[in-house]
């Protein structure tokens, strides 16, 4: 059985406390919350007025998003991170969340390794300090600075670093990048969304095309979904959705419940 979680993006009109009866409503187990939307992040309460308050509705905080191009770890970096992962803490969740660069510079894979290892060198003592994980999200965009999940875990494993260092699976990045490999031992989180418009391809692929999945999927998110399972991973699955017109839904609750039963029913299908 699939644990499914609400990533804050997807209701990104609501409030912390609106956000977790939607996902109470919708039988999820948690959430993910951003720092990035126009409320602040828990509505201004402390993380510990947060924790209680998801406490009462059944859910965990699975972590907290994001860190911007974390990969070009400057000062500024650091003390962001420092900052979310202390928010992190006091609010129980797993981890933060690590975004690499995505501006177009197009490092080659030499530069992509050490940008990595000097990254996950600088992050490691604030992830001990405040005992926690980050989750490192690749982005598939041609414009990114790291697409490849391979590259990230060539890099935890090299470094010792699993303990403190996990994927985000983000099925819409998997797509677009083109990758084969799912590395469920390797994976913290699962971000699913769909795409529905079968005329375009991968490259044409935006956000703003991210709605809530269905039968006219075009991301393969089912079979991500059994493999990542098949594999061994156990974690949530979290959608993650960018488009207008979801945000604006009078009835988000109805239509997400109607997407999670959709993803439940194929998955079981496959199970069978």
């Amino acid at each position: 059985m699939v644990s499914f979680a609400i990533n804050h993006m997807t209701a990104a009109n609501t409030s912390y406390k609106q956000l977790l009866a939607i996902a109470q409503e919708c039988g999820c187990s948690g959430v993910e919350l951003r720092n990035d939307l126009a409320t602040p992040l828990f509505d201004a309460a402390s993380g510990q007025q947060a924790a209680m308050t998801a406490e009462s509705h059944g859910l965990q905080i699975y972590a907290l998003a994001e860190i911007a191009a974390f990969n070009r770890c400057t000062a500024n970096t650091l003390r962001q991170a420092k900052e979310l992962a202390a928010r992190a803490r006091d609010c129980g969740a797993h981890a933060i969340v690590l975004i690499p660069a995505n501006d177009g510079s197009n490092p080659d894979q030499a530069e992509r390794k050490i940008m990595l290892t000097e990254s996950f060198s600088a992050l490691l003592p604030v992830l001990e300090e405040y005992d926690i994980c980050a989750f490192v999200e690749p982005l598939g965009f041609e414009s990114s600075t790291l697409r490849y999940k391979s590259e990230v875990v060539e890099r935890i494993d090299a470094m010792n670093l699993s303990s403190r260092f996990k994927l985000i699976h983000d099925t819409f990045h998997h797509h677009l990048a083109g990758e084969d490999r799912c590395f469920a031992a390797h994976t913290g989180m699962v971000h699913v969304s769909g795409v529905v418009d079968s005329k375009l391809k991968p490259a044409q692929m935006h956000d703003s095309h991210r709605v809530l999945v269905n039968a006219h999927d075009q991301l393969g998110n089912i079979k991500q979904l059994d493999t990542l399972i098949s594999d061994g991973y156990r974690g949530p699955v979290s959608m993650e959705v960018f488009a207008a017109e979801v945000h604006q839904s009078p009835d988000l609750s109805a239509q997400l419940l109607s997407s999670y039963q959709f993803i439940s029913s194929r998955m079981a299908a496959l199970a069978a």
